[in-house]
C-alpha cells in the first residue's frame, strides 16, 4: 500500500497541474510549453503521508475562514474543526492557494495567514483558478475550488458546512451556483448540511439530478436546509451509516461515473429549536433585501449581516456547530471508505 501511494504521488507532482519538459509523460499536453517550472500541488507533510500510508483523508475549504467570520474566531474554528477530524481517525487536508500555490493542507502559519487577510483574500472557484495561480495570489478556496483540487490530490470526501444553489428566482435570472456543475464533473463525496433556505432548494434538486449527482439526506428521508432540519423536499434517497455512505462513494468511482455525490446531514436535534428562530430571521431578511432593491452578489453579505444582527450572532454559533457535525461524520465515511480499500 506504501509503494501505491508514493507511487499515486509521483504521478500528481507530474500531471494534475501541469507536467512541463523534463516531466517523463510522452503525452502530456504541456510538454515544452514555455519551459516554464510545471505547476504542482504541495501537500502538508501530514496530508502527504496520509496519501503514502493509504490513510483516510478530509478535505475541508478556506472560504469559510477568509469570508465566513471575523479574525481570530475564524482562526480558532478552522482549527477546531480540524481536531474533530483527527479525532474520528482522520486526516483533515484544509485547501488554500498561498501566493500562487495550491496547498493541500494548511500548516498553522498559512491558516492564519488567511484567517488575518480575511475577506481581502480572493474566493476562487474553477473560474477563478487561471487568474489566481497564474497571478501568484492567495486564494480561498469556494465548495468548487475544494472539489477541484481535492479531486487532483486523490482526495474522495469533503467536509463543508453547506453547498450553493440555484438562487431564488433563479429561473430567470440563471443565478446558479458553480457548486452544482462542479458535482457534477468531479468525483469527490461532499459532505455538508444541506443547501441554506435562502436559496431555491426544489430548483436545486432538480439542477443536481440534471448533473447526475447522486444526492442522499443522511439519517433523514428529508432534504435538510442547513439550519433546519426540513426543507419540505423528501431526499432521493436516504443513508443510515458511514459503511452505506462508502459503498456508494466506492460504487461510483469504481463505475467512473466522474460525478461528485453529496451527502446531506441534518442539523444535530440539540440546535434544531436554534434553527427555528435564525429560519425565522432568514424570512425576514429576505423581505428586507426585496424591499430594498438588494440584487445579484450583494443578496448574499446582506443577509449574512442581516442575519447575524437579528440572532444576536446565534447564526455563526449554530453554523460554526453545523460543520463540526458534518466534520465527524464526513471522517467516520472517509474512515469507512479507506477500510474497503
Amino acid at each position: 500500500m506504501a509503494e501505491r501511494g508514493e507511487s499515486r504521488l509521483k504521478v500528481l507532482a507530474r500531471h494534475l497541474l501541469g507536467g512541463g519538459a523534463g516531466s517523463g509523460c510522452p503525452n502530456c499536453a504541456c510538454k515544452d510549453a514555455s519551459k516554464r517550472a510545471p505547476l504542482e500541488l504541495k501537500f502538508s507533510p501530514e496530508v502527504q503521508q496520509a496519501l503514502q500510508q493509504g490513510k483516510p483523508l478530509v478535505a475541508l475549504e478556506s472560504t469559510i475562514i477568509s469570508h465566513g467570520m471575523p479574525y481570530p474566531q475564524n482562526l480558532q474554528t478552522a482549527l477546531e474543526v480540524e481536531e474533530v477530524v483527527r479525532q474520528h481517525g482522520a486526516v483533515p487536508a484544509t485547501i488554500a492557494i498561498i501566493g500562487g500555490q495550491p496547498c493541500i493542507g494548511c500548516d498553522r502559519q498559512q491558516l492564519e495567514h488567511i484567517a488575518r487577510r480575511g475577506t481581502a483574500v480572493r474566493k476562487v472557484s474553477r473560474r477563478d483558478m487561471p487568474l489566481v495561480l497564474g497571478s501568484s495570489l492567495d486564494g480561498a478556496t469556494t465548495v468548487s475550488g475544494t472539489m477541484l483540487l481535492a479531486a487532483r490530490a486523490g482526495i474522495k470526501v469533503f467536509v463543508t458546512g453547506g453547498i450553493g444553489g440555484v438562487h431564488r428566482g433563479g429561473h430567470l435570472s440563471m443565478d446558479v451556483s458553480a457548486d452544482l456543475t462542479e458535482l457534477g464533473r468531479t468525483p469527490v463525496a461532499v459532505v455538508c448540511a444541506g443547501a441554506k433556505s435562502v436559496l431555491d432548494i426544489p430548483r436545486t434538486l432538480e439542477y443536481l439530478e440534471t448533473q447526475g449527482v447522486c444526492v442522499a439526506a443522511y439519517g433523514a428521508d428529508e432534504f435538510p436546509a442547513f439550519f433546519s432540519r426540513h426543507s419540505g423536499c423528501k431526499a432521493p434517497c436516504r443513508v443510515d451509516d458511514p459503511q452505506q455512505a462508502a459503498s456508494m462513494i466506492r460504487a461510483s468511482h469504481e463505475l467512473q461515473l466522474g460525478t461528485g455525490l453529496l451527502l446531506a446531514v441534518p442539523i444535530p436535534e440539540a440546535h434544531a429549536a436554534e434553527g427555528a428562530a435564525i429560519q425565522q430571521a432568514i424570512q425576514e431578511s429576505l423581505q428586507e433585501a426585496e424591499q430594498r432593491g438588494i440584487a445579484g452578489a450583494d443578496v448574499t453579505p446582506f443577509l449574512l449581516e442581516s442575519i447575524r444582527s437579528k440572532t444576536g450572532g446565534a447564526s455563526l454559533a449554530a453554523n460554526i456547530q453545523l460543520v463540526k457535525n458534518n466534520a465527524a461524520v464526513g471522517s467516520q465515511i472517509a474512515v469507512a471508505l479507506a477500510a474497503m480499500s
